[in-house]
């Protein structure tokens, strides 16, 4: 557990990603297993351990601590894991401090009742930085500035593989990945999968710059709409089905509507979509669907769910990646044709012989609630990852809307300490014919360094209520958000919901009176 203690340690203030890389490398060298194998599946979000809940941790830090003094702590910190990491009193004669295999299998099979006995003993055992490892490893929370392509990134350093290996086992495998270590050490062959059923890589566009088009030929690309929901692949095969998100989560069960339908062999990459009627509905309403355990009877009928396929990566046995987009595309139409599946159809080529003409469609993209265009080599293999030349995302520009600033949030891991995550309203007129501010996003990005030195002095010099660690601050602040559409939310106070809203610019100079009402922001709802 120390060593995996002074791994997170070292992430969470370590800002550059090459450096990340030779951290993580280096600790899965070193460390045994199964520890490294659990450490992986820590950075990667594939623990969960389901009686170790935060409520459960407070009580037990409550039981040792005056409750108002650790709520004034939290309130100071920010940070639950970091707060009782600090404030936790030992108790002499604790045993000694548990490895990293320990704490995840007896955690994993512990009961809810034995649970509490559990943590209280291995946070009396364990320094200030382990009881934070050890909490934050525990609630699923480590914040440390690696996503999952990053560890995994470090995972194939350890061995002559590239990341797309790594993912091309990745679902087959699970924790303490033992074998997976063996394959990279050289004492083991690649793990073998049923790859009709894994996740495979996928092929990725970059942003066009319209500078660019001149240096293409319209001869050599296909076009289609780059519709709004979110990238899913469908791998089916052996009588099962799997959906996964464009990171390679598996999404399956909040789907069962559209996984009946999987009856097949097949690996699609498409746009998963609520239709109603042949009619695509707002991305509100897919979200409604989204990262939901438990999905009702009600929700199957109000939010029926569709995949739009853009490509196919596998049909049957054959491995079509290789082969250019456009045979793809053939192979594709002809599956569609043959299976018919409900809850499926493709998405449609666009015709064009020039960029103008293409760009005349993209001028329609939010009329008809679509984000942009993609364009793609007729020629071009499905590549993993994102590479220069074969796809291009053509995204419709972005609305702006000034707002004024009405809550600020401490941030997470290298930001704990400072306000980074802002809450911004608009002007409407109250019950009374008076103006009021109602919320209509958050946002955490758009801004440099200093720009959050300056935001951060300018929210505690105007703080007017603290709710733990978020502040009211009074109305002075105006921010400019860009944003890619809006949609109704029954969810927020204002009624609608901002899609991508991230900071475009500080208003420092611009008098709150002159930011936007929300009818303004009504008159660009979608749908």
């Amino acid at each position: 557990m120390k060593a995996f203690a002074e791994l997170l340690d070292r992430l969470s203030y370590t800002a550059g990603r090459n450096a990340k890389l030779t951290l993580m490398a280096d600790y899965f060298r070193a460390a045994p297993d199964p520890d490294r194998g659990y450490a992986l599946a820590a950075l990667t979000g594939r623990l969960d351990f389901a009686t170790a809940k935060p409520a459960m941790i407070r009580g037990l830090v409550e039981q040792r601590v005056d409750p108002v003094l650790f709520g004034w702590s939290y309130d100071y910190v920010g940070d639950m894991a970091e707060t009782v990491a600090l404030i936790w009193p030992q108790r002499p004669g604790a045993n000694r401090p548990p490895e990293l295999a320990e704490v995840v299998e007896r955690l994993s099979t512990a009961s809810r009742s034995d649970s509490p006995a559990l943590v209280e003993g291995w946070l009396d055992a364990l320094d200030a930085t382990g009881r934070w490892a050890f909490l934050k490893l525990i609630t699923g929370g480590l914040r440390v500035g690696v996503s999952a392509r990053l560890a995994k990134t470090a995972l194939a350093k350890l061995g002559d593989v590239s990341l797309e290996e790594i993912e091309e086992v990745w679902h087959g495998v699970t924790p303490p990945f033992t074998e997976v270590f063996a394959w990279l050490e050289g004492r083991a062959p690649m793990p073998q999968i049923d790859l009709r059923r894994a996740f495979r890589p996928l092929m990725l566009a970059n942003p066009l710059d319209e500078a660019d088009l001149e240096k293409l030929d319209a001869a050599h690309y296909r076009a289609e709409w780059k519709w709004d929901g979110i990238r899913v692949q469908l791998a089916a095969g052996g009588g099962e089905a799997r959906l996964f998100s464009r990171s390679g989560d598996e999404i399956t069960r909040a789907f069962p509507d559209l996984m009946e339908t999987a009856r097949f062999d097949a690996v699609l990459d498409g746009e998963l979509l609520v239709m109603r009627d042949g009619e695509i509905a707002p991305f509100n309403d897919l979200q409604q669907r989204l990262n939901r355990k438990r999905v009702t009877a009600k929700m199957l009928e109000s939010y029926p769910a569709h995949l739009r396929v853009y490509d196919i990566l596998f049909h049957g046995d054959d491995d079509l990646r290789e082969q250019g987009f456009d045979d793809r595309r053939v192979r594709l139409q002809a599956w569609h044709a043959e299976t018919g599946p409900a809850r499926i159809d493709l998405s449609p080529m666009l015709d064009f012989a020039r960029w103008e003409d293409l760009a005349a469609l993209r001028e329609t993209a939010r009329e008809r609630a679509i984000e942009g265009l993609m364009l793609k080599r007729g020629d071009s293999p499905y590549v993993a990852g994102r590479p220069k030349g074969p796809w291009f995302k053509w995204k419709r520009d972005a609305l702006t809307l000034d707002t004024v600033l009405m809550y600020a949030q401490r941030g997470h891991g290298k930001r704990s300490s400072l306000y980074s995550d802002y809450t911004f309203g608009a002007w409407r007129t109250g019950d009374h014919g008076e103006p009021e501010l109602v919320p209509v996003g958050k946002a955490y990005s758009g801004f440099t360094d200093e720009e959050l030195l300056r935001l951060d002095k300018w929210v505690r010099a105007n703080t007017t209520e603290r709710f733990g660690p978020v502040r009211a601050v009074k109305p002075g602040l105006v921010l400019e958000v860009a944003f890619d559409a809006v949609h109704r939310s029954k969810r927020h106070k204002s009624g609608v919901a901002m899609r991508f809203p991230r900071i475009h610019r500080i208003r420092w100079d611009k008098p709150i009176e002159e930011a936007d009402r929300l009818p303004t922001l009504e008159k660009l709802i979608e749908g």
